[in-house]
């Protein structure tokens, strides 16, 4: 979120179904789950959010109607007499988890977050959603996980419109967005043993199994016992990401889920996202590391300034930008003008050969586009020793960026 942006709800900490309070300091006496009241609420939404608890008979942050607007439509009314209207679209919103259009967002003050956004993320996928700082990725997630009202527009999650659909879509999902809302004064454990208490659907008989289960598989079983305020970045992601887990899920959004992990760690929860998705649950996250979503990720879309730029499968998108030429061999500077001489631009040479970029296809005339092996021909007759010569495969990264035009930062 950039600086300066409007703030309209408290963040997400998972989708157990819970609504935690401020951590409270230490030395403070360990809180109960949340009143009876705030768990009614959190129970119908489905969603846990860190910060005050929901007022009794709120399910989901809105923005408020206008004096005199109707009041929306009964939402199973409203979902059926879609569906009757239009069978084929209820049937693409079933087939794909999250699906909007033109889905816009404009704060007061006529801030434009979100322009027009037409995303469609298919069932089983682990989808990479990417974007500068600012770009309204978090502003997206914020109405797809119907905290905010969308300005116009529409979005489904797992088939149902949002925010109408909260309180049946929200206990289907799990979420890790901007980082985990923990009581520093309770151990690994307990803080999880308190996320399940407030959910309405969750068996105590199975809680303390369930609780296990969720450690041993983020890899935290070990630290189970420990405080939460001695905790490191990384291990309070994994424990944010475990109170994601405690229940099956439809659909898990996570927000940098590697975030403050090492090496290792950032293996562990990549080989995680995999076999979610292998089970069947649909995998949704940003991240900042563009090898991390080419290596876990099936699809990808890329937003900026608000508005929807590309959208695919990893390889679709890399693919859509042109790899740079690379010659490895001992006479660089010939190598160099023999390339510059046949239209190759962005010449950098290096001590072991030269990279450039290849000269665009002609759109139309007598011309021909540049032929790999003519070239490799011209360097070999001008006496270059040309050890190797290919096309570097473009990465995630060089497609981001020609998108873009600018460096990666998904924090916005």
């Amino acid at each position: 979120m950039t600086k300066g942006e409007p703030v309209e709800e408290e963040r997400i900490a998972s989708g157990g179904g819970q609504v935690t309070t401020p951590a409270v300091e230490s030395g403070e006496a360990p809180c109960r789950p949340a009143a009876p009241a705030a768990r009614a609420v959190a129970g119908a939404s489905g969603a846990a959010v860190s910060g005050a608890p929901a007022p009794a008979g709120s399910a989901v942050h809105a923005e408020p109607k206008a004096s005199g607007e109707p009041a929306d439509p009964d939402p199973v009314d409203t979902a059926v007499a879609s569906a009757a209207a239009d069978p084929v679209d209820n049937a693409v919103a079933v087939a794909a988890v999250i699906e909007t259009r033109g889905l816009t967002k404009r704060y007061r003050g006529g801030q434009l977050a979100v322009d027009g956004l037409d995303l469609t993320v298919p069932r089983g996928s682990v989808f990479g959603f990417l974007g500068p700082n600012g770009s309204g990725k978090t502003t997206t997630i914020r109405m797809l996980m119907g905290l905010i009202e969308p300005s116009s527009g529409t979005a489904h999650v797992l088939g149902e419109p949002m925010p109408r659909a909260a309180r049946r879509v929200l206990p289907r999902v799990g979420a890790l967005i901007e980082g985990p809302a923990l009581y520093g004064f309770l151990t690994g454990r307990d803080n999880l043993v308190r996320y399940d208490a407030a959910d309405p659907t969750a068996d105590p008989r199975t809680r303390a199994a369930r609780v296990a289960a969720a450690l041993d598989r983020v890899g935290l079983a070990a630290a189970a016992g420990k405080k939460a305020r001695a905790y490191s970045l990384g291990m309070k992601q994994r424990l944010g990401l475990a109170a994601a887990l405690l229940q099956p899920r439809e659909l898990l959004v996570l927000d940098e889920p590697t975030n403050g992990l090492d090496p290792q760690g950032m293996r562990e929860i990549r080989t995680l996202v995999r076999e979610l998705a292998a089970d069947g649950t649909t995998v949704f996250l940003s991240s900042h590391l563009l090898d991390e979503i080419e290596q876990v990720c099936t699809h990808a879309a890329v937003m900026a300034q608000g508005r929807l730029l590309t959208q695919g499968t990893v390889g679709e998108l890399a693919s859509s930008t042109r790899g740079r030429l690379a010659v490895t061999t001992p006479d660089p500077a010939d190598a160099a003008r023999v390339l510059k001489e046949h239209g190759v631009t962005d010449l950098v040479v290096l001590e072991t050969g030269v990279t450039g970029e290849l000269p665009p296809p002609p759109l139309s005339g007598p011309s021909e586009p540049l032929d790999l092996a003519d070239l490799n021909a011209a360097l070999v007759r001008a006496d270059v020793r040309v050890r190797s010569f290919g096309v570097e495969r473009a990465s995630l990264e060089d497609a981001f960026v020609a998108l873009t035009g600018e460096g990666f930062d998904v924090a916005g």
